[in-house]
């Protein structure tokens, strides 16, 4: 690997160059994963009553750069100021939950042995933990899983996406500041060759991927080559289902939030709405009419609705897919066109007459396009949004708060579900997803758990 190579970080809003960034040596890598797993060892020896007072001054740190952060990651990928700030303000909270909250959950569990004797479970850490984690939500990507695992008691790798280069070091540089120790939390400035050098290190005992599904294939089968634990947080397509009993107004308005937030660009977002046949004329008369009156413009502007999405090669994609499914016969209700113009900005596009075999029917659309699909009834609704090969997220839109849980509970075969509403990630809620949405969870103390030695110790 050429010492020159170099990491850009661009504006989605003219396609400027932010800033460059040199990458790693193979040598400065490894050297780096060394450095970390040393830090490790006199990090897992830390009470973990000591570990949360730095996890919760990190997130005092983190509001304090709440501005720096917020622009940065404004300029480096195109997310709303406010929601950027939601964006950190989440990130604050997620340390404040796991430092309150991590000692309880780590706490030995005492048993009694059933021949006689007593036993007890305890957590201890497993060593160094390599994330790599997408450029869609910068700051919070990388505090989900990292306070959980310093948490715990390990160290952090991060490999974060080239084009918020930028946000990743900063939070490197909060970290640190915070009361970190040094290399305990390391950014690897490294390609992908090199990432899987990383998975293959001794030094390196689990892996963590935020990414689509055909990452997931690749980083899931190489680490498992090494007998390395995953998680992997993957793609989807959520379905939103719209119940006849539904309030109409309140369904239109969220599914509009639901699909357009974070520019679109959200693994758990809303991208898919089906709604039953009594009321599906209705529904799409009014979320037509809201998703054709949104201005895609400057994030940095209090008047855009959204910003542009993140790459140019992203943009082409989704544009490709619209257009396949048009192809296909699918119908463009409003928007579907590439906007001309400098910056990667696309505006917000409903499809209709949607069939299997289309991309807007099938595969994840990872931004402002909404695929709207009628149902005949709330079986049909169900049997619609299950039959999707992703399963992290859905949403259900029903008065009848009761029929709408057991809806939930027995049959969304999904890792999330919002009921008359639409969200992201609850610091105390488990977060996660399966089928082709991957496996294990984050958050609400479960992540603490998925590194860590569950280890039987037993007295006779």
């Amino acid at each position: 690997m050429s010492e020159e190579k170099m990491l850009k970080t661009l504006n989605p809003v003219n396609g400027k160059t932010i800033k460059e960034y040199k990458m790693m040596t193979g040598d400065e890598m490894n050297t780096a994963v060394k450095s970390c797993h040393e830090a490790f060892l006199k990090w897992k020896a830390k009470p973990v009553e000591d570990r949360a007072k730095i996890i919760s001054n990190i997130g005092k740190k983190l509001a304090e750069h709440k501005d720096e952060l917020v622009k940065l990651m404004t300029n480096e990928m195109g997310k709303l100021l406010k929601q950027g700030e939601q964006e950190v303000d989440l990130c604050s909270g997620i340390c404040d939950y796991t430092a309150k909250n991590g000692p309880k959950s780590l706490k030995d569990e005492e048993r009694e042995l059933p021949e006689g004797g007593k036993g007890f479970i305890t957590y201890s850490p497993l060593g160094v933990i390599y994330g790599i984690q997408p450029w869609n939500f910068p700051s919070y990507q990388v505090v989900r899983y990292s306070i959980a695992n310093l948490m715990a008691g390990n160290g952090v790798l991060l490999k974060h996406a080239e084009s918020v280069t930028g946000t990743a070091l900063l939070l490197e540089k909060i970290y640190q500041e915070a009361g970190l120790p040094e290399n305990l939390f390391k950014v690897l400035l490294i390609s992908h060759d090199q990432s899987d050098a990383v998975i293959e290190n001794k030094l390196v005992r689990g892996v963590t991927l935020t990414g689509s599904p055909d990452a997931g294939k690749i980083i899931g089968k190489k680490a498992g080559e090494n007998l390395k634990k995953t998680v992997l947080e993957l793609g989807s397509n959520d379905a939103y289902i719209v119940l006849e009993d539904a309030d109409i107004d309140l369904a239109v308005k969220t599914c509009v939030q639901g699909r357009l937030y974070n520019n679109g660009e959200t693994c758990v977002a809303a991208k898919r709405f089906i709604v039953v046949d009594k009321v599906y004329d209705k529904f799409k008369e009014g979320f037509v009419e809201q998703m054709s009156n949104i201005k895609a413009g400057d994030p940095t502007k209090e008047d855009s609705d959204i910003g542009p999405m993140a790459r140019e090669d992203l943009r082409d994609e989704l544009h490709e897919q619209v257009e396949e499914s048009v192809k296909k016969g699918a119908e463009i209700l409003c928007g579907g066109k590439m906007p001309d113009g400098e910056g990667f900005f696309y505006p917000a596009t409903v499809l209709g007459n949607l069939k299997p075999g289309m991309p807007a029917y099938d595969d994840e659309l990872f931004g402002p396009v909404a695929s709207l699909i009628k149902a005949k009834d709330a079986d049909d609704a169900m049997q619609i949004a299950n039959s999707s090969r992703f399963g992290l997220g859905g949403g259900i839109f029903s008065k009848d708060e009761k029929k709408a849980r057991e809806l939930a509970q027995n049959h969304f075969d999904t890792g999330m579900v919002f009921i008359n509403s639409f969200g992201l990630a609850k610091p105390n809620m488990p977060f996660g997803g399966v089928k082709d949405s991957g496996y294990g969870r984050e958050h609400g103390t479960f992540g603490l758990h998925e590194f860590v030695n569950v280890k039987a110790v037993m007295l006779a």
